[in-house]
């Protein structure tokens, strides 16, 4: 393989199944028509750990081998094939586009590569070549049965199995953060804009009954009702570290380090008050996941997109992802590792996107890669909005 791009994401597959950070690499477009798609994972496999491939061809069927990790010459047999690769690592993303022309670009690969170098890789899960899901809960924990996600039985309702699949998605994400939090003492968490704090009780089970630690966790909200209820659910589940508080999330304060921040489908920049609050106590990790996104939408001020925005259904799609990519910028520049991952089938609900912020070490704000940071997100706001004033 000649190509310097293609050469690069081979190296990254390689480095990233090697460390344990692979989720997946997804090959696409290939120049064989009888080729769909080639997907690689990691799978375990007669007591090794390989990089399989599932292709998938036009007549339905699966072809696999395994490969490797170390094997790039094998990997890149592989690769050479396809003019798409999607490479998704717990410590973010990267992707290859070949155009008809022969054009070949890489977006994201310097940023993983600094990324897989700099930073210990929160494990990926890796399956063996049994099929079967192992979920991290069964939908017999006490708290599923309260919440109506599973009956009594322990048995997860036919109308519940996609917020079932959405818990414990969430939980595999905290998974992978482990890494990134203390390893002993009490944990201190919070979820802001909780809601009816499905993933509150998740994170607070997880923590305390899988992983035997001792956790403080506060959710907020402004709906009393919402936090009344929650506080009823918590108490009749003993779960005597977990308090759910009826306030503004930008007035909350907390008056020891902050852990863990998570929030789920906070409203448009409600989004942008749990990440402003998370920066302002330099939280180590961040998991968000927004839900709408209109202030771009009335804000946005950009004459070389308007081919875009003169389309209302374009502009919405535009807008909600310059939204969360601005504010991935600004975690960066506050001294984050940063990504956006998927959280949840897209079919399921359109809301299924996570900005993921792990806190690095020994960040200099005062440094010279810090102020390109801040330069490269007003820089990147102005391009959209000029100089109007907005949350993001």
């Amino acid at each position: 393989m000649t190509n310097e791009a293609y050469q690069k994401i081979v190296e990254l597959i390689s480095l990233a199944a090697q460390k344990g950070a692979l989720k997946k690499a997804v090959l696409s477009k290939s120049t064989d028509t009888a080729n769909v798609k080639c997907t690689l994972t990691l799978r375990h496999v007669g007591g090794k750990t390989v990089l399989q491939a599932e292709t998938l061809r036009a007549d339905n069927k699966a072809l696999h081998q395994n490969i490797a990790p170390d094997d790039i010459s094998r990997i890149g047999e592989v690769a050479c094939d396809w003019a798409q690769i999607n490479l998704i690592t717990t410590l973010g993303d990267c992707e290859l586009r070949s155009s008809k022309k022969g054009k070949v670009t890489l977006l994201g690969g310097d940023k993983l590569s600094r990324a897989l170098a700099e930073n210990d890789a929160p494990c990926a899960k890796i399956e063996s070549n049994n099929r079967e899901k192992n979920y991290i809960l069964s939908g017999n924990e006490p708290f599923l049965k309260l919440l109506d996600v599973s009956d009594e039985s322990g048995r997860v309702r036919d109308k519940r199995q996609s917020k079932f699949r959405q818990i414990n998605r969430f939980l595999e994400l905290i998974r992978d953060c482990l890494s990134h939090l203390p390893s002993e003492g009490t944990l201190r968490i919070c979820d802001l804009c909780c809601g009816k704090s499905y993933l509150s009780f998740a994170a607070y089970h997880y923590f305390t009954e899988v992983l035997g630690r001792d956790v403080r966790m506060t959710g907020v909200d402004l709906k009393p009702d919402v936090v009344a209820y929650c506080n009823e659910v918590a108490q009749k589940l003993n779960f005597n570290g977990l308090e759910f508080l009826h306030g503004d999330v930008n007035k909350y304060e907390c008056d020891e380090h902050v852990h863990l921040i998570i929030s789920l489908h906070a409203c448009d920049i409600a989004t942008d008050f749990v990440l402003n609050k998370a920066t302002e106590w330099q939280a180590d990790v961040i998991l968000s996941t927004p839900c709408c996104h209109h202030e771009m939408n009335h804000t946005i001020d950009c004459e070389a997109l308007s081919f875009i925005t003169e389309h209302s259904m374009l502009r919405q799609k535009l807008c909600d992802a310059a939204t969360d990519a601005l504010r991935l910028k600004r975690l960066e520049a506050c001294g984050y590792t940063v990504c956006a991952l998927e959280l949840i089938d897209p079919e399921e609900t359109p809301k299924n996107i996570m900005l993921r912020a792990l806190k690095r070490r020994n960040f200099d704000p005062a440094s010279t890669e810090a102020k390109r940071l801040q330069e490269e997100y007003l820089a990147a706001k102005a391009f959209l909005v000029g100089d109007k004033k907005v949350s993001f």
